[in-house]
């Protein structure tokens, strides 16, 4: 199979697009026709090795945490899923090593849901490491609820943009942080857009001069500084960008892979709850460039890769179970 990877910790020139070796599929695994994958920021963190004392790198390493795809077989244990299954992932694992910038991936069922019928596979790709990552720091460690005032940071972007819109749903007034030519985006996304910047507190004073129940930070550095005084007095802090946050009495959040959230994310998704922008797509060999937007950190909403769509009738995987062959209709689902 074709598909994206490096073997060694660098910048964008070290990822190299051919060909991979074809993924084995374990017990408690699909395997998944690549149909999209979202580009996140901790792509590009994993590829330059910031996350080396949490994640060994297993070389050559495929980037990639998120799918959206089809089922060409399930793992002989699965019950789940059958082949022809549309369905979207946060496919990580303990180690870096097969990730979905390919062709191909074999996704444990654990991080599997099926995909939400009414979004593209583009934007169905976007929804799995962002949406539980809003959904998991807003629900489980902010603990928010109805009534009370949210200010979510970066409120255009991959996070953040997902993160109004389900503060939103739980009944929360949303002050959302975005440069002034999102602030249009944020409030169709129902948050009350501000301008980030010097000057922050005293604007998010300026519409909640008690202060906030609970920041959501997507930033760090000196916004969390800020953001840790504009709480109310049993204001809550979560970050997913800065451990500081730990000395400011706050949560630090990384996002795990969850089946039932995810489930619950795609019927949101279904129901017009929540919706994905996807801001551009990349053919999956220019996956470097992608990276380079992302790294820039001004995306509204979400990119994202896909690997070449076959033109022959229906789609054959030759596995590795003794060279059998499995093969998925193209009808309705390729």
């Amino acid at each position: 199979m074709k598909g994206i990877s490096y073997s060694r910790y660098g910048g964008p020139e070290v990822l190299e697009y051919g060909e991979l070796r074809d993924p084995k599929v374990g017990p408690d695994q699909v395997l998944v026709k690549v149909r999209a994958a979202a580009v996140n920021p901790v792509d590009w963190k994993c590829r330059e090795g910031h996350l080396d004392a949490l994640l060994d790198a297993v070389f050559p390493v495929i980037p990639g945490w998120d799918v959206s795809g089809v089922v060409v077989r399930p793992g002989v244990s699965v019950t789940e899923f059958g082949a022809g299954d549309e369905v979207i992932g946060y496919v990580r694992e303990d180690f870096l090593s097969r990730g979905t910038f390919a062709e191909y991936v074999a996704a444990p069922v654990r991080t599997l849901a099926r995909k939400p019928r009414n979004l593209s596979f583009e934007e169905a790709a976007g929804l799995p490491l962002a949406g539980l990552t809003a959904y998991q720091v807003l629900v489980k460690a902010l603990d928010v609820q109805r009534g009370e005032t949210v200010l979510v940071h970066a409120a255009a972007g991959g996070v953040g943009s997902l993160a109004v819109q389900i503060a939103a749903h739980l009944g929360a007034r949303v002050i959302g942080t975005a440069g002034t030519s999102n602030h249009d985006y944020v409030r169709a996304l129902g948050g009350e857009p501000v301008a980030y910047g010097e000057g922050l507190a005293e604007r998010v004073r300026g519409l909640a001069p008690d202060g906030v129940d609970a920041v959501f930070d997507t930033v760090g550095g000196d916004t969390l500084k800020v953001s840790a005084n504009l709480l109310a007095p049993e204001g809550r802090l979560a970050s997913i960008a800065d451990p500081e946050v730990l000395g400011h009495g706050g949560r630090y959040a990384f996002v795990r892979p969850d089946a039932e959230d995810l489930r619950h994310l795609s019927q949101l998704a279904e129901r017009g709850v929540v919706t994905v922008h996807v801001q551009e797509t990349f053919p999956l060999e220019r996956a470097a460039d992608a990276q380079r937007l992302s790294q820039e950190g001004h995306t509204r909403g979400k990119l994202v890769v896909t690997p070449a769509r076959e033109d022959e009738e229906g789609d054959v995987w030759a596995g590795n179970d003794e060279g059998a062959l499995y093969t998925t209709s193209q009808e309705g689902t390729f």
